[in-house]
């Protein structure tokens, strides 16, 4: 009887694990023949994921990261899954706004084109800095991003009607932003929801100062992922975090779905300056939708990078 109760009990907890990392697929066939997409952080996890799949549908896609040996590696593995030869690396560390600016300035002297910039790459909560003294989460998650697309929105507005996607996490529900010290490093979790707000803020921003410009704009929270952000951690947390990834967290080919869901969605397009989980658009905390809040937090990020 015993033996009866242990099989039953496994069994529905194989079933609650499998609906808990059941996620929708993005079923759009669009292809993406003549577009010119970035993905930062495209060598590993979600990005190198949203790359094979846009790779798949014609689109020529640069992966954007800091190590050039990863960035090549990945480079092949994308070419062989995607069967595309159209898949190029650049190098950029969104810790390093002056590395950001070179990129910028490259990217725009060799492409004509730019339809859809995926700001993917970002930095789990650990207490570090940039190389400009940010806070690594809000320098890397916000401020880094927050360049790019402020230095690549000309070319985004000439190639209209093109996209910004920007990844978030739901975590942003936990804090909020303090305007008295945006460059908060203490407690990592709550740093990286602060970061993960500000990508939210961000990405509304851009859908409103755009709107009516043929440039869209959408934050998305992939799902909780079995991504290789605890490499930044000791082993032993590692092996705790793997096993509790492993149980209840999906893929990254299924995170990357919604990603790719903006990206070629003609429903997504309706939706400028929305929240996305599950290849559908979400309500946001009431807070997390205060335009304000947004603006004041653009031109926080303005002074902070020096773009004015």
């Amino acid at each position: 009887m015993y033996f009866l109760y242990t099989i039953i009990a496994s069994l529905a907890v194989f079933f609650i694990l499998k609906w808990l990392k059941k996620r929708r697929y993005c079923t759009d066939l669009r292809r993406l023949d003549g577009k010119t997409i970035i993905i930062t952080g495209g060598n590993s996890g979600i990005g190198k994921e949203t790359a094979i799949a846009l790779a798949m549908r014609g689109a020529r896609v640069i992966i954007a990261c800091r190590d050039p040996d990863k960035a090549e590696k990945a480079v092949r593995e994308i070419k062989l899954k995607s069967h595309s030869l159209n898949v190029l690396h650049m190098e950029l560390d969104l810790a390093n706004l002056s590395s950001v600016r070179e990129f910028c300035k490259s990217f725009l002297q060799r492409e004509k084109k730019l339809d859809i910039l995926v700001n993917n790459a970002g930095m789990p909560g650990v207490l570090e800095w940039t190389d400009n003294n940010f806070s690594m989460c809000f320098g890397v998650n916000h401020l880094g991003h927050f360049l790019l697309t402020n230095l690549l929105l000309p070319r985004l507005k000439e190639c209209a009607p093109s996209r910004v996607i920007t990844l978030t996490c739901s975590s942003y529900k936990y804090q909020k932003l303090d305007f008295q010290d945006l460059n908060y490093n203490q407690l990592p979790f709550f740093t990286y929801c602060r970061s993960k707000l500000a990508n939210i803020y961000f990405s509304q921003e851009v859908a409103r100062i755009t709107e009516g410009k043929g440039v869209t704009s959408y934050a998305v929270h992939p799902g909780f992922v079995q991504s290789g952000w605890t490499c930044h951690y000791s082993i032993l947390f590692r092996m705790l975090v793997q096993v509790i990834m492993w149980m209840f967290f999906v893929p990254c080919e299924i995170g990357a779905q919604t990603v790719i869901y903006c990206a070629v969605s003609d429903e997504a397009a309706k939706h400028s300056g929305g929240y996305f989980i599950d290849c559908r658009p979400a309500t946001l905390r009431p807070f997390a939708r205060d335009a304000a809040v947004a603006k004041k937090l653009w031109e926080a990020s303005e002074r902070l990078v020096n773009l004015a």
